[in-house]
């Protein structure tokens, strides 16, 4: 039986997760960049503190992006765990996944900008869906082509698919929130409670559940 090159190409999982952990080390470090030390105009305590205050917007969008960030490496990282092999659609698919990650620093910086504008908003929004779309789509790929680790439990892959649904549902509620005339900040403390439980997982009611 003759054999081509795609059908042996990329078959490393370990090689995809190496990939995917660098490439969210630099988001990660880039975000961070974009808090730079104020230039004082009152050189002085209460004028550092004054210019601080000033930083709060990306302080802010610094902590969003990086529970963000931390929810989809470990979200990609759960579902490389129960992969048996990889391949080249596979390969591609994650390239896609990690393409969309890389611009998180670009929608963190707009947002941290602009934070009390709509649009700003909801290109972060995007960035956040696309993002969840590629993960669910990685994951419908990995069943449909066979690619789950041998023994992995049926339910396993429910969760997977639940955890993305609701993570999105959530998440767009956010950005109907900003919609309303009370503006950006309600819809942006709505996502980072969002995100904290998914961090912190606390066990109340069914909070550790979703």
């Amino acid at each position: 039986m003759s054999v081509v090159y795609n059908q042996i190409a990329n078959r490393s999982i370990e090689r995809i997760g190496a990939l995917s952990d660098g490439l969210f080390a630099i988001a990660m470090t880039l975000i961070v960049l974009e808090i730079r030390v104020p230039e004082l105009t009152d050189h002085s305590d209460a004028g550092l503190w004054m210019a601080y205050g000033q930083l709060a917007p990306r302080f802010v969008t610094y902590l969003r992006s990086f529970l963000t960030l931390g929810i989809f490496r470990n979200g990609q990282q759960t579902q490389l765990s129960y992969v048996d092999r990889a391949g080249r659609d596979l390969a591609w698919l994650e390239l896609l996944f990690l393409a969309v990650i890389a611009l998180f620093p670009f929608t963190t910086s707009l947002l941290a900008e602009n934070i009390d504008l709509r649009l700003a908003l909801g290109l972060y929004w995007l960035n956040i869906f696309v993002a969840g779309a590629a993960l669910y789509g990685i994951w419908a790929y990995v069943e449909r082509a066979g690619l789950v680790r041998e023994g992995t439990a049926p339910e396993i892959g429910r969760l997977i698919r639940r955890r993305i649904g609701i993570a999105q549902l959530l998440y767009g509620l956010g950005f109907l929130i900003s919609l309303l005339p009370s503006g950006t900040y309600p819809a942006i403390a709505w996502i980072v409670l969002v995100q904290l439980n998914f961090a912190i997982a606390p066990r109340i009611w069914k909070l550790h559940t979703i």
